[in-house]
């Protein structure tokens, strides 16, 4: 059980909403069965930084080069703590802090007006929340009794402006939805959509309030400098790229122990390519998944298949390496 938040992290959001049931598929997808899993080697400063986010509900922004598993540990701890599905906010240069809110189809509900019109409906009870649909960001912000897990990602490719817009909204834990509030007085309760599937909210007076601040993980590749504001409200992890264990631990949580007599050649020679260029963890699952094809799985890869696959596979993900 999580401890309580220090004082200036509690938050009254009310009243409390009971919290999704975990989407048990899809963390076997991006983790691998749970019954394949060896037992994990935590880093001891991943520990310590998740930690710390955790106990002072705070954002954990986790830094470090392309595939070395940051969006992966979102999944681990919504794993390990069964805080219900994991939130996804995926990051581009488009990417607005009301993008990550909520959304209101103003066009589509006009042009339902029409239709109705136009049929002869004469049905005047309000239909807003139809129309409006909350974010990723939005959903773990709603009054859950636990924190909900939002995971963030690629954080650097988003424009200049969102890290200053979310300031408020970390520091508040809320935030207001105008097209509810405007109407407040007379609709002072409008259930809309979430971002979990199938899942509505109700909203009161326009203005959604968190009971226990989510646990956000914030992935970034280092490509820009962030706002020191914005730093300042976030716990900092460097991931580093995983040792040759760890990398095992990836290869048997993904193919148990069909690959045990192919995958401590396989590290070797990612170790090395790593070395010279930049690689990810996930093309080693790649090429691990490839080599193994030619005998199924049964009678293992030739020295040939090897060479081929690490060539195609294991291509230099930085333009640096490209010179």
């Amino acid at each position: 059980m999580l401890p309580a938040p220090p004082p200036w992290r509690t938050f009254d959001g009310a009243p409390l909403i009971p919290t999704p049931q975990e989407d048990l598929a899809e963390l076997d997808r991006r983790l691998g069965p749970v019954d394949f899993l060896p037992p994990r080697t935590p880093d001891p400063d991943e520990v310590i930084a998740v930690n710390a986010a955790l106990y002072l509900r705070r954002p954990l922004l986790v830094t470090g080069p392309p595939g070395v598993g940051k969006s992966t540990l979102a999944y681990q701890i919504s794993r390990e703590l069964h805080l219900g599905p994991v939130l996804r906010w995926p990051i581009n240069s488009r990417t607005t802090l009301r993008s990550g809110l909520y959304d209101y189809d103003a066009i589509g509900r006009v042009h339902e007006a029409r239709r109705r019109a136009e049929s002869g409906d004469e049905s005047t009870g309000s239909d807003i929340g139809d129309y409006l649909q909350l974010g990723p960001l939005g959903t773990a912000l709603l009054p859950h009794a636990l924190p909900r897990i939002l995971l963030v990602d690629e954080f650097d490719k988003s424009d200049a402006d969102l890290a200053n817009d979310l300031l408020d909204v970390l520091e508040e834990g809320a935030y207001q939805i105008p097209e509810l509030f405007r109407i407040r007085a007379r609709e002072p309760r409008v259930t809309v959509h979430t971002a979990d599937l199938e899942h509505t909210a109700t909203i009161r007076k326009g203005v959604v309030r968190c009971r226990a601040f989510p646990f956000i993980v914030i992935t970034s590749n280092g490509e820009r400098e962030l706002p020191p504001a914005f730093l300042r409200r976030c716990v900092r992890f460097e991931m580093p790229e995983p040792r040759p264990e760890r990398l095992a631990e990836l290869v048997l949580s993904r193919f148990s122990t069909v690959a045990e007599p192919y995958k401590d050649k396989l590290i070797q020679e990612f170790v090395t390519y790593r070395k010279r260029q930049s690689v990810a963890a996930d093309q080693l699952l790649n090429a691990l998944y490839l080599a193994m094809k030619p005998g199924d799985g049964l009678s293992g890869p030739t020295e040939q298949s090897w060479r081929q696959v690490l060539d195609v596979v294991f291509q230099r993900l930085d333009a640096a390496d490209a010179g």
